[in-house]
């Protein structure tokens, strides 16, 4: 239970109420729940959805992208501006890529990566309630979510001391993998082949580049991952 309670409280701003410790081994097994958390937050939109039926389009789509932003608190959102920033004013420099993505001001180019990322979420959630194919926004999050297991599978993690690395170290590989595979079976089978294709080779991308600018992932990557991996996988599922 404690696990959970670990992956729920990193990854949403809902409050537990429960007060827990956690020893290393429950931190690991926590990543295991990612994909869970990501089907509450799926669950959450859905249901908001519903409820907003009636008013137009264009504001129902406002308001799930607002909540679903509200949900994280924009912690991937800030993972992918610091991203953002650092890979392009980083100019290959790995030191110099670090340092400027503990850096908690946003340049111009982290504001317009986001910009264009959040419209084009809207814009997907506007052709997902014309379409009627709200389920998609259940899936959506949990295959985000399984971004980050699936780099934690085959990415070194490059930040030392955190919470994040005793995560890493003490991920149970063998469950995560089998998992992912669950995941990404059902991702395939509900939303498509080609959506889960888009989002593969998003994670392949950021795999890459994190690799040969920072020589690994770090907190901010895994950001990143969830925001890209659920805006490529709902362009990859209307098209």
């Amino acid at each position: 239970m404690n696990s959970f309670l670990i992956a729920f409280q990193l990854l949403t701003i809902i409050p537990v109420s429960r007060p827990f410790t956690a020893n290393d081994r429950q931190l690991g097994y926590s990543s295991l729940f990612y994909p869970i958390i990501g089907l509450i937050i799926g669950g959450i939109l859905v249901g908001a959805a519903l409820m907003l039926t009636g008013i137009p389009q264009q504001i129902q789509a406002i308001v799930i992208l607002m909540l679903w932003v509200l949900l994280t608190g924009g912690l991937h959102l800030d993972g992918l501006a610091d991203c953002a920033d650092a890979w392009v004013g980083g100019l290959d420099n790995r030191q110099r890529s670090l340092e400027i993505m503990k850096d908690p001001a946003s340049g111009p180019i982290a504001v317009t990566v986001l910009v264009l990322v959040l419209l084009l979420k809207w814009a997907i959630i506007s052709a997902l309630i014309e379409k009627q194919e709200l389920f998609m926004l259940l899936l959506a999050p949990m295959l985000g979510r399984l971004a980050i297991l699936l780099l934690m599978l085959s990415t070194n993690y490059i930040r030392t001391g955190g919470m994040a690395e005793k995560m890493v170290i003490n991920l149970p590989k063998s469950a995560a993998s089998l998992l992912s595979l669950v995941c990404l079976l059902a991702g395939i089978y509900y939303l498509g082949l080609l959506a889960i294709c888009f989002m593969i080779f998003t994670l392949l991308i950021i795999r890459y580049q994190a690799n040969r600018r920072l020589g690994g992932v770090t907190g901010d990557v895994y950001g990143a991952a969830v925001e890209l991996a659920e805006v490529t996988v709902l362009l990859g599922a209307i098209l």
